[in-house]
């Protein structure tokens, strides 16, 4: 939906073109970039020649995460979805002397830790063939909630890799801890009564799980429904996910004056660090734009790191 855009575009990065293969992803995309060129294919049907890629002085990528999801299967490059990362390396090595000079991926943590290191190790591995310093030392695990002032507990590796043509070495700073998260009444409204499908029935097989732990608990809390209970989060939002727009666990509820509820659209975009001028197209269904959201990048994470590109791109190239 453009979160890595969002956030570069903040640290004063013009993005260039854009691929994409889901068409409400794409539809939100153009809603707020109509001058981006965007692809709308797969990313394996993705060429530098055949599409004209204009040369980049950073690439971005958050290549799919469900194959190496801890919650998933944990089939890593054995899942096709996994296989989709091996589409970067090649489309680096098609770039040939104008590849990138700077490469930011993001994934979830366990890409660092599945299949006991291979999984990361893998990455490692293609991005040296393709040319790039790269190592453990630049995949960093960065918490939303400690780095920025968005109260989400959201972890997530980034990882940077810096072209062996533009540099001697790899001395990427990743931003330190230093968060101080806002109270959640700045992005959960509980004073404005929403649209009445946001709203558990009482005779919901989850209503009750829910009201009880909510009548146990604070009323500034977000109750994260899981499959069997509903967890309490005092402080900060739980981790918004993908599939939060489709019911069942995971699903961020509060409750107001008019009943329980879950995190609307908008919120759950604020607590990703998308403002309030950023565009959720009406044809875009809301089921589908809760899976963006949940699919997104912190957009606050990513401008830290965009600065960090621009200050290498200006003092350390060779």
């Amino acid at each position: 939906m453009g979160g890595f855009c969002a956030g570069l575009r903040q640290a004063n990065i013009k993005t260039v073109w854009a691929n994409e293969i889901d068409e409400f992803a794409v539809a939100t995309f153009r809603a707020n970039y109509p001058k981006v060129r965007m692809l709308h294919k797969s990313v394996a049907d993705l060429s530098v020649k055949g599409d004209n890629l204009a040369p980049v002085d950073i690439l971005t990528a958050g290549f799919p995460c469900q194959s190496f999801s801890q919650a998933g299967q944990r089939r890593g490059f054995k899942d096709e979805r996994g296989q989709f990362f091996f589409d970067i390396p090649r489309l680096l090595n098609e770039f040939g002397e104008n590849r990138p000079p700077i490469v930011l991926l993001e994934n979830v943590p366990y890409l660092k830790t599945g299949a006991k290191g291979a999984w990361l190790e893998r990455v490692i591995c293609e991005m040296r063939f393709a040319g790039y310093w790269f190592s453990r030392h630049n995949c960093h695990i960065l918490n939303t909630m400690k780095m920025t002032d968005l109260p989400q507990r959201r972890e997530r590796i980034y990882m940077a890799a810096l072209s062996t043509d533009a540099f001697t070495c790899n001395e990427f700073r990743f931003p330190g801890i230093n968060g101080a998260p806002q109270d959640l009444s700045r992005f959960v409204n509980k004073a404005k009564k929403m649209p009445g499908d946001h709203y558990l029935p009482e005779d919901n097989r989850y209503y009750e799980v829910i009201a009880t732990k909510s009548g146990e608990g604070d009323a500034k809390s977000i109750y994260q429904l899981r499959r069997y209970y509903a967890r309490e989060n005092k402080r900060e939002c739980p981790p918004l996910t993908a599939n939060m727009g489709g019911g069942g666990h995971n699903v961020p509820f509060v409750r107001d004056r008019w009943g329980i509820r879950r995190l609307t659209v908008r919120e759950c975009a604020s607590l990703q660090g998308f403002d309030d001028n950023y565009r959720l197209p009406a044809s875009v269904p809301p089921r589908e734009q809760y899976r963006q959201i949940g699919n997104a990048v912190s957009v606050p994470i990513i401008k830290k790191l965009g600065r960090e590109c621009v200050r290498i791109l200006r003092t350390e190239r060779s």
